[in-house]
């Protein structure tokens, strides 16, 4: 498990940040809405942090009275990109494989979280 993390971690290091946004707001219900958008329009796996975070970010709103409001009511859906963005630059420079090797080992779910371009 430690040595598909490295090599992980290292693929996605390799993938460069986009410099700037497509220049329209990607419009979208939930966090993980975007992120599967983003996918598409910049044609990029985002990291598995990432993609657990946004899951994260989905299952807090459960309960609230926003919670069927979509996402881009809420937020500025430029500013939910450049979120997702900046988490992404830090997941992908900063993570350590060796965490990321914990976590696979704890969560069997895990591929559900990694994309399939991205080979390990």
């Amino acid at each position: 498990m430690m040595r598909k993390a490295e090599k992980y971690q290292e693929c996605m290091k390799q993938i460069p940040i986009p410099s700037s946004t497509c220049g329209l707001p990607i419009c979208c219900m939930t966090w993980q809405g975007l992120a599967k958008s983003i996918k598409q329009v910049y044609d990029q796996p985002l990291h598995y942090l990432t993609n657990k975070l946004l899951k994260q970010w989905d299952q807090l709103r459960i309960g609230t009275k926003d919670e069927s409001k979509p996402l881009d009511s809420i937020i500025d859906p430029n500013k939910a990109e450049a979120t997702i963005w900046g988490m992404e630059e830090f997941h992908r420079q900063c993570s350590s494989h060796e965490h990321l090797a914990k976590l696979w080992f704890s969560d069997p779910l895990h591929h559900d979280f990694v994309d399939r371009s991205v080979p390990y």
